[in-house]
């Protein structure tokens, strides 16, 4: 019997070739998103040292966030981290999508990043 591939495995496969390609320094981040079911996640993460530099996401109580699975909170989460990152002097960063389609959640959070003072 054939079957077919998940989802999942076609987002990893995505992910896989975008990373060969984009890297983050410590000038310039890498913006890396995580959407599940419930949450979305974003981190700044440093690719030459491996390091999480910054990290927000829908689990943060300080957010106050009541329905995690929407726009309204991936919104939050975006200018959430560009505060974050701005307190720490970071300016720009490079958008690492993680292979999921840049529409939806994704691009809210993208977009209100960009709003709240970020470059990518």
């Amino acid at each position: 019997m054939i079957t077919k591939p998940t989802r999942n495995s076609g987002r990893k496969k995505r992910h896989g070739r975008v990373r060969t390609k984009i890297t983050g320094t410590q000038e310039r981040p890498r913006l890396n998103v995580y959407r599940s079911n419930k949450n979305i996640y974003a981190q700044l993460i440093d690719d030459q040292s491996g390091t999480t530099l910054v990290s927000a996401s829908t689990v943060d109580k300080d957010l106050g966030i009541e329905s995690a699975g929407n726009i309204d909170a991936a919104t939050k989460v975006g200018e959430s981290i560009a505060k974050k990152a701005q307190d720490k002097g970071l300016k720009s960063v490079v958008f690492d999508r993680g292979g999921y389609l840049y529409h939806g959640r994704v691009k809210a959070l993208a977009e209100a990043a960009r709003e709240a003072g970020l470059e990518f």
